[in-house]
């Protein structure tokens, strides 16, 4: 096999009984695997759920808690409890790991994003496997549904992944639900995730995850715009992540439709808040769409928001306000309404090298 860097996510459902408590005959099947990949000579990072599955019956609750602060005591408690048995586990093959908890906004901030990035890079040469989750103690929208399969989703694309595996409790993606629809059929591969297959897609599944088909066909969408392709298949298939990535394991697999974006652009693309609004006239709007030109400042006919220097901009065409993309700006919003107007010629609004369209 080519030496890849693979991501698991690994759902609540994967990892538990069925009273919903953790089971660390599940965590130790996983992290075999994952040793026989690191024999191989792959890099492997989990996206690990299940911290509330492990704390709550230790804080006494007698099923999973719905309360948003019960949930996160439960985090609290769980998250040391599941990263003492994938330590105990990992360290029987010798294979150091080492807990990173995230929310939305290290993702959204460019200095952070860069940290996490060099960090995990970091683990991953020594050889280390990085266990990802939610910081879901403090952070309250990240406990909605589904998060950690985007949190994966993300991660896979910031490294650069070779393969993103979303572990659940169903073998892929089928056309209806397969527990109601005795006609459902699976599907194999998917090129393209259109609007209708994310409807069809249904809400969550397992009562003690929050994560369902529709939020792992977001996360897929994400990864493969970034040029990472995902597979989803199901735990309860016998060394199932070995098997996805020998390409053996019955599941879907969702092909990588970009390119590989370099870290920055995709900090751009999918994380970074728009301080401000450009509007540009017809050549402009053709030179950034068509021939893939830099923004020019002769270009714009208006401005919108109180950016600076380094800061994101959103693209619209003028008179339709059709989105155009967005790009790092090189001037201060008076600078560059200052010289918009002006028929000699500046350095660029929007240099082609700082530009993602839509």
């Amino acid at each position: 096999m080519e030496k890849q860097t693979i991501v698991v996510k690994i759902g609540t459902s994967s990892l538990t009984r069925s009273d919903g408590t953790m089971d660390v005959e599940k965590i130790r099947a996983v992290t075999a695997q994952v040793a026989a990949l690191k024999n191989a000579g792959h890099s492997v990072i989990l996206v690990s759920s299940g911290a509330i599955a492990a704390g709550f019956s230790r804080l006494g609750f007698k099923k999973r808690p719905t309360k948003i602060a019960d949930k996160q005591a439960a985090a609290a408690v769980g998250q040391g409890l599941l990263m003492e048995e994938y330590t105990r586990s990992l360290m029987a093959y010798q294979i150091p790991c080492a807990q990173i908890l995230l929310n939305r906004s290290d993702f959204e901030d460019r200095r952070r994003y860069k940290n996490i990035f060099g960090a995990i890079s970091v683990l991953l040469g020594r050889g280390a496997v990085p266990i990802i989750n939610e910081n879901d103690c403090i952070a309250i929208e990240e406990l909605k549904v589904g998060d950690n399969d985007t949190l994966s989703a993300q991660v896979a694309a910031m490294m650069h992944a070779s393969l993103l595996i979303l572990l659940t409790d169903i073998d892929g993606l089928y056309t209806a639900n397969p527990a109601k629809d005795a006609n459902a059929r699976h599907i194999d591969v998917v090129s393209e995730i259109s609007d209708e297959l994310l409807m069809a897609a249904g809400g969550a599944g397992s009562a003690n995850g929050t994560g369902g088909m529709y939020t792992k066909l977001s996360a897929a969408s994400l990864a493969t715009k970034a040029g990472v392709p995902v597979f989803i298949c199901s735990s309860g298939e016998e060394n199932s992540i070995v098997r996805a990535v020998k390409g053996s394991a019955r599941g879907t697999y969702f092909t990588a439709t970009g390119h590989n974006m370099k870290t920055r652009l995709q900090w751009m693309a999918f994380y970074a808040p728009s301080t401000g609004n450009l509007y540009v006239d017809e050549g402009a709007a053709d030179a950034l769409t068509v021939y893939e030109k830099s923004l020019l400042p002769k270009g714009i006919v208006a401005l919108e928001g109180d950016f600076k220097k380094g800061d994101v901009v959103s693209v619209f065409r003028r008179g339709s306000h059709e989105y155009l993309g967005k790009g790092i700006v090189n001037y201060d919003r008076p600078d560059l309404m200052a010289i918009i107007n002006e028929t000699e010629n500046h350095t660029e609004a929007i240099n082609r090298d700082n530009w993602i369209g839509a």
